[in-house]
């Protein structure tokens, strides 16, 4: 397989149909590419099946309404598509981006008149951080940009163009020798990593940062579920700076980062355990369990639909 993702034999789904993965182009004059109008999903394969598939396809549907974005497809035609897509390409494991954006019917700072696509396409993609620092922990530094304030963007839509912050902090930490840098909110707490939810273990209870204009992931809704489970007591409050140097363990989630550790963050140092790796085995039983797709799906699909969750 070519590492270009352009130029990969198999198929994506583009607009109601399955095509040839070199072939899923959209044009260069479309408003999405020139004005970051779109709005995407990270989604996770095991076992053939996606986790939690109808909670992501619900977050792509309001995260594309919070962006006056009106796809005319829904959840349920959605999760359809995902599978039909994933099973066309023969994937047991792997990674699915969903993507909508405008269109190339009108270009101009308006979208008034453009059309909205929506493409979905899986590939083998085993982890987002390599093993070894999988094991050992991830280094993080701390970003220079801070998340915008609610009156400043709707960050609680996966929109493609609140992510250019992202991308430069990412960019960033891996130029100055970390793996990922730690976010700000516009108010100083600590919000988010640049592409996953941050947790901390401060005596002994899980405490993460309340999801305020950032979002509220399905992995991290997963993993509060599974320590409550173990007895442990999780905290969702305001989380400054000065609680950094408090926590025990540190450790990250998301569809594309799972459960990652933490070893260090901007000069502190953490241990890597020993709460982390059983959360970590916990949720390795989850996703591997035959009805992976439904367990805790319910209530996670109803507060998302509900816009309790984004």
């Amino acid at each position: 397989m070519s590492d270009s993702m352009d130029d990969r034999d198999g198929w994506i789904w583009l607009d109601g149909a399955l095509v040839p993965w070199r072939e899923a182009r959209p044009h260069v004059l479309s408003h999405g590419l020139h004005y970051g109008s779109g709005v995407f999903e990270g989604e996770r394969i095991y076992n053939g099946r996606v986790f939690r598939l109808a909670a992501h396809s619900a977050r792509l549907v309001r995260s594309a309404r919070l962006v006056d974005i009106d796809l005319p497809w829904t959840r349920e035609e959605i999760d359809t598509a995902t599978r039909a897509v994933v099973r066309a390409n023969g994937l047991a494991s792997g990674y699915v981006r969903p993507l909508a954006w405008r269109g190339s019917e009108a270009l101009g700072v308006s979208a008034i008149g453009t059309g909205v696509h929506l493409a979905i396409a899986p590939w083998e993609w085993p982890h987002y951080f390599s093993r070894e620092a999988r094991l050992r922990g991830i280094r993080l530094g701390m970003a220079r940009f801070r998340r915008p304030s609610p009156e400043s963007a709707p960050g609680e839509s996966k929109a493609s163009g609140l992510y250019i912050i992202c991308t430069l902090e990412k960019d960033r930490a891996i130029k100055a020798g970390f793996d990922d840098a730690l976010m700000l909110d516009w108010k100083g707490r600590v919000a988010e990593a640049t592409g996953a939810n941050i947790f901390l273990v401060i005596d002994g209870r899980l405490v993460t940062p309340r999801p305020d204009n950032f979002l509220d992931g399905i992995t991290r809704r997963a993993v509060m579920g599974l320590a409550r489970a173990r007895g442990i007591e999780v905290e969702e409050r305001d989380v400054w700076p000065d609680d950094l140097a408090r926590a025990s363990e540190v450790f990250l989630t998301g569809s594309a980062s799972e459960i990652t550790p933490v070893r260090e963050l901007d000069g502190q140092h953490y241990q890597v355990g020993p709460l982390t790796p059983g959360l970590i085995d916990d949720f390795a039983a989850l996703v591997l369990r035959e009805d992976c797709e439904g367990f805790g799906e319910s209530a996670h699909l109803a507060d998302v639909e509900l816009g309790k969750a984004a």
